[in-house]
């Protein structure tokens, strides 16, 4: 598989697109790196240095992508992280450009807006511009609850919510586009306060996972995450599976992370478990 990964960069840690290629050519597939932004390191430090990727430089890279005529191979593309609100106007157009050279390519949307805890922590000119023009020409979109709650208005989704209400709001979001939503980090009533789920909805079912809830927040597992579950899709075909495959792999890069004691990912030290997943948590289709 080839992705076109549109997203952050960072050079110390791993969000964004230092959190999605590794683990990509981990399981064999190419990438090609976009930057939104080049970072010295995440925000969630509070201090950081380094640019915004102008849309038109952005713009640029892509292009360049293009004339090399590597759209008609890509079987993916991926954005996460923007930046600024201009960007998503690129990424809708590069969409455009990689779906006209190759029909069976599919948009991956992780709409990177901000989580239950931080709350919305972009620009607020960018939410509004992934409802109206990201979000509709997505194939799958991969947000947290928060996320979801955002998108779709619905305040209640920023706490513990009834998977009634969840589903509720997937359906609004895919009605937009979307034909496959990833939610993650669901905090559903009636769960063990030591767990935390990820619920994966189609026209075909909707399926969730259940994994211990570490105690630690790691920035760049929702990167991760939406990487490794749109390449699961893309070589399975069964959303199921590329739930098991990718709630795996991700908490055992967490558990590696924690048991290490650093702030950042621990990527490379858990690599076999990207590679290979354990397939240990049980998928229950609930819909």
């Amino acid at each position: 598989m080839r992705v076109l990964s549109i997203q952050s960069h960072v050079a110390y840690g791993h969000v964004g697109n230092s959190a999605a290629v590794f683990p990509l050519q981990r399981l064999g597939h190419e990438v090609w790196p976009v930057l939104t932004v080049n970072f010295s390191n995440h925000t969630g430090y509070g201090a950081w240095r380094g640019p915004l990727i102008a849309a038109e430089d952005v713009a640029a890279v892509i292009t360049g992508i293009g004339e090399r005529g590597a759209f008609e191979t890509c079987d993916a593309i991926l954005s996460g992280y923007q930046g600024s609100p201009e960007i998503a106007d690129v990424i809708a157009d590069a969409v455009a450009q990689v779906k006209a050279a190759n029909p069976d390519a599919t948009y991956t949307c992780d709409p990177v807006m901000g989580n239950a805890t931080s709350g919305c922590f972009v620009n607020p000119a960018i939410p509004p511009k992934y409802r109206s023009t990201v979000i509709p020409v997505a194939d799958v979109l991969t947000p947290n609850q928060f996320e979801l709650g955002f998108i779709t208005d619905r305040d209640g989704l920023s706490g513990p919510s009834s998977l009634e209400d969840i589903l509720s709001a997937v359906d609004e979001v895919r009605g937009l586009g979307p034909a496959t939503v990833l939610v993650t980090s669901v905090d559903r009533e009636g769960a063990d306060d030591d767990v935390i789920e990820m619920l994966a909805v189609t026209a075909d079912g909707a399926w969730l996972v259940t994994t211990p809830r570490l105690p630690m927040k790691a920035n760049g597992s929702g990167d991760i995450t939406a990487a490794l579950f749109t390449a699961h899709l893309r070589t399975t075909g069964s959303p199921a599976d590329a739930l098991a495959r990718t709630a795996s792999s991700v908490f055992a890069v967490l558990k590696e992370t924690l048991d290490s004691g650093e702030r950042e990912l621990r990527l490379i030290a858990a690599q076999d478990a990207i590679a290979s997943p354990a397939n240990e948590f049980a998928v229950q289709q609930v819909r």
